[in-house]
């Protein structure tokens, strides 16, 4: 087993990392098919998460079907599936893109709090405040394809609060590839709930003028997707 790859997970996105943690074990090779992961006490103490944030992610993966628990003496959490991920052009999709996968979420990390930081400090006039509040209600949804839509919608909506026609367009760019890349992944509901509260926050952030505390809530919404694309796409 490879240590390293049980290091803590640090940050705000505790789901999400534990997510990608388990997942590149899974994807890279380290735990194979038809092997158990290691005791659910012992993974938590080296991720230092808790427990039940474990188990949540687990659950997600489980649902995504890479791994299946089985209980009894000989049970646990087993490996189902290793390597490419069993999920439509998702190992091409990263052969394709190589480095520019990283490129491109970290770009979003820049860009996208920039956004959020600028629409926070200027006066919005009503329409664009209920504009807004419209596009967060809109990006519950349920629906994958209309989820996805109503999420980038969201995403474009405080780019254009911003005020800078330029940043707008590079948002809308950062969109596209984003889109591209989460349809290539498994949807994980623990995500979309965790999703939904960030959103939220950065909504309120912005409504409220508070240039800081937007640029850090999308930054750390940024992280947690870029998290779950690193876990199941990232080859290195």
């Amino acid at each position: 087993m490879t240590d390293g790859m049980w290091r803590p997970v640090r940050g705000g996105n505790a789901f999400e990392l534990t997510v990608e943690r388990l997942a590149q074990a899974i994807r890279l090779g380290v735990v194979p098919a038809g092997e158990r992961l290691p005791p659910e006490r012992e993974l938590a103490e080296k991720l230092r998460v808790s427990r039940v944030t474990l188990r949540e992610a687990i659950g997600a993966l489980r649902e995504a079907g890479l791994l299946e628990s089985r209980r009894g003496r000989a049970g646990g959490t087993f490996v189902l599936y290793a390597g490419d991920l069993p999920h439509e052009d998702a190992g091409a999709l990263a052969r394709s893109m190589g480095s520019d996968l990283t490129d491109a979420l970290d770009f979003r990390w820049v860009i996208e709090p920039g956004a959020a930081a600028l629409a926070a400090g200027r006066t919005l006039p009503a329409t664009d405040r209920q504009h807004l509040v419209g596009c967060l209600e809109a990006s519950r949804s349920r629906d994958p394809i209309g989820r996805r839509i109503a999420d980038s919608r969201l995403h474009l909506a405080i780019a254009a609060a911003s005020g800078s026609p330029s940043l707008a367009a590079a948002v809308a760019d950062v969109q596209l590839t984003l889109d591209r890349l989460l349809a290539a992944i498994p949807v994980l509901r623990r995500n979309l709930d965790h999703s939904d509260n960030q959103h939220a926050r950065i909504v309120e952030a912005i409504l409220a003028g508070d240039s800081v505390r937007a640029r850090e809530e999308m930054a750390e919404h940024c992280e947690g997707t870029s998290a779950l694309l690193r876990g199941f796409l990232d080859r290195d």
